[in-house]
């Protein structure tokens, strides 16, 4: 700092009195400062018009190396002020989560001249832009950058998921019903795709669709890769259903008969339970890879889902994940065909509302795990070992007392704000409203079942509310109101109190009603079940149970192996044995009772400690900190299992049960 920096406080104040003067010269001696600069037009609501032409979209895929995507739009459109919106409100993720951030290099141009935007100060995914006078159209380019790291993204060298959102601008102020796009798409050379949407024409990698709606474009997405095989699931030819598998090698598409069977028992099950059909086909578009993300999404026509890529080569280690297809098949008629009225939007820029998810997300789990079971894709031990597990999962986790259900529906919108409950999801909650509401919605099966003799169930419901206007796909909408006049129409009860306590009230009890009257009780003990231990222990080892953590093992693997290794602490239960001991989950663990840490060493631990009152020492280290705790647990394992209680009516099984 200069020597002449050092002044004293005469100079400071003769220094601040002409920065007064220059400040009267620059402004004015009566200006109140810089004027504002004038706002951009507001972003206009949408209206159920048409809009005038159609938007041809063009899609260059071939960069997959780079993760790079070109776009190409000619919009039609007339002289002054339009606004772009680049989607933001996504159906089936219940938020504004289409990642503006990722597009880049946007260019506007009108008559071969460049034409100026202006990004929106206050929403994000809005552009406007001033149409000069004589032009009739836009030339719109831009980039979509897809990520890049393994798992993070959709998009590989060998397998690609294009969400046509991802991809487009649309103008605002219209129904995106009422869009009118023609969208074409080049693919790297040799690819082959799937996809609902109906092809046009294909030129070598250039694919060409039919003109389509936007709402109808955005609920179809696209896959394409080098590997792939395409497995007919149809029931007959009035409802054709297509197994689209890509895949990171050729033998990862091999399917057994019996996983092929697996699979049509599926979609015969789900005709069954909702006797209808709201598609003209219906696509799983499934991606078996260790490179791009997992995924489950759902559309009306199709589904994007994405799983490990041994799915079909090692089946019996997918027993946990096995209701991913179910699930999103069932979204075809909860969530799709039928939505809750405030989850409706007029285009992908409204905000959506999403009160009613316990329904959209949670009644769809239950149908999924059921017909899971149904299609033979999981044995009813494991579907009630699932069901155990879920029981056992929220009787651990506190957060029920402060914090409702139907609270937690609100989390789709919190976590894009970067509010999700990395630490000590628990406590906070996260996604509950879909596994609580697997057994809400078993307490309501049952009791229908039980309040009827057993002559009705919550598939009359399925068939009631579900499988009106068969063979019609356009969205009807329903409100909490229609969903109990529903149920009262199947079984006569006070479904609004039913409800209310269980989802809008904070309710600390678990809701294991269901379990109880379907002939079952929840217990412990120390066998894991069988297909648990051919699972993938990628994510980590749970002691959740017991302990109160997740452990993710870097090098001892889960075989009875003590090779040395170092385990990742992923997450703690609140009030846990371990969380009252100080384990927090940025620790690792290093040894336990004074040997080298193993998940082996790790159980044997568990399983000694039943037999003593010395309590289990665990060497952890935190950044470069040694901490030693010793956590005073001797109850086991505590592997939840349901055990069936004798003498009472046996309602579990027979929903498990396929239907003839």
């Amino acid at each position: 700092m200069p020597r002449w920096f050092f002044w004293n406080g005469s100079v400071a104040t003769a220094f601040a009195s002409l920065c007064i003067v220059l400040s009267a010269n620059i402004y004015g001696q009566n200006s109140a400062g810089p004027q504002p600069v004038p706002l951009p037009p507001a972003v206009p609501a949408p209206v159920d018009a048409p809009y005038a032409g159609t938007i041809a979209l063009s899609v260059d895929l071939t960069n997959v190396n780079d993760r790079v995507l070109s776009v190409h739009e000619t919009i039609p459109v007339k002289s002054g002020e339009i606004t772009l919106l680049y989607p933001q409100w996504l159906p089936g993720t219940h938020s504004p989560s289409n990642p503006v951030g990722n597009l880049a290099a946007l260019v506007v141009k009108a008559n071969g001249k460049g034409v100026p935007w202006v990004r929106d100060r206050v929403n994000m995914w809005a552009f406007h832009v001033d149409v000069p006078k004589g032009a009739n159209t836009l030339e719109v380019t831009f980039q979509y950058l897809a990520p890049v790291k393994p798992q993070q993204g959709r998009i590989s060298t060998k397998i690609a998921d294009l969400t046509w959102n991802s991809v487009l601008l649309y103008p605002a102020g219209y129904f995106a019903r009422r869009i009118q796009f023609a969208p074409e798409l080049r693919l790297p050379e040799g690819w082959k795709f799937a996809a609902s949407l109906e092809a046009k024409s294909q030129n070598g990698n250039l694919l060409q669709f039919k003109e389509t709606s936007l709402n109808t474009l955005i609920d179809s997405p696209l896959y394409a890769g080098i590997n792939y095989k395409r497995v007919d699931l149809s029931t007959g030819p009035d409802n054709p259903v297509y197994l689209d598998v890509f895949a990171d090698q050729p033998e990862q598409l091999e399917i057994t008969p019996e996983e092929l069977q697996y699979h049509k028992n599926l979609v015969m099950q789900a005709q069954k339970l909702f006797n209808s059909r709201h598609y003209d086909r219906y696509d799983f578009l499934l991606s078996l890879s260790d490179t791009v993300g997992g995924k489950g999404l759902e559309h009306h026509q199709s589904s994007e889902d994405g799983t490990r890529a041994n799915y079909f080569t090692d089946w019996e280690a997918g027993v946990a994940g096995r209701a991913l297809l179910p699930h999103e098949y069932t979204h075809s008629w909860n969530g799709k065909f039928r939505r809750p009225a405030d989850l409706w939007t007029a285009n992908f820029n409204v905000p959506m509302q999403n009160d009613l998810l316990w329904v959209y997300e949670g009644l769809t789990n239950y149908y999924g795990n059921v017909l899971t079971a149904r299609s033979g894709m999981r044995t009813p031990e494991q579907a009630r070992d699932v069901i155990a597990q879920i029981a056992a999962s929220f009787e651990i986790s506190p957060g029920r007392t402060w914090r409702s259900l139907e609270d937690t529906t609100n989390q789709p919108i919190l976590s894009s704000h970067g509010s999700t409950p990395e630490n000590w999801p628990s406590w906070q909650r996260s996604y509950d409203y879909y596994p609580e509401s697997d057994l809400i919605w078993l307490d309501a099966d049952t009791k229908i079942r039980e309040l009827s003799n057993s002559q009705k169930s919550l598939d009359d419901f399925a068939k009631l509310f579900f499988g009106i206007d068969n063979g019609s796909y356009v969205t009807a909408t329903y409100t909490f109101e229609d969903l109990v006049k529903a149920l009262n129409t199947v079984q006569s009860y006070d479904w609004t109190e039913f409800f209310r306590t269980r989802v809008y009230q904070v309710n600390p009890q678990v809701p294991e009603d269901g379990i109880t009257r379907g002939g079952y009780r929840l217990v412990y003990n120390d066998t894991e079940p069988e297909w648990m231990k051919h699972m993938d222990r990628s994510r980590g080892t749970s002691f959740a149970t017991s302990l109160g953590f997740t452990v993710k093992g870097e090098g001892g693997p889960d075989d009875g192996d003590d090779r040395d290794s170092v385990g990742s602490i992923t997450e703690v239960w609140w009030d846990s044995p371990a969380f009252k001991a100080g384990m927090t989950p940025e620790m690792e663990l290093q040894a336990v009772n004074d040997r080298a840490f193993s998940i082996s060493s790790l159980r044997q631990a568990i399983l000694a400690a039943e037999k003593t009152n010395a309590p289990i020492k665990l060497l952890l280290k935190r950044h470069k900190e040694f901490i030693t705790l010793t956590v005073d647990y001797h109850a086991g394992l505590r592997y939840p299992h349901l055990d069936r209680v004798e003498a009472t009516p046996d309602r579990l099984d027979a929903i498990l049960a396929a239907v003839q």
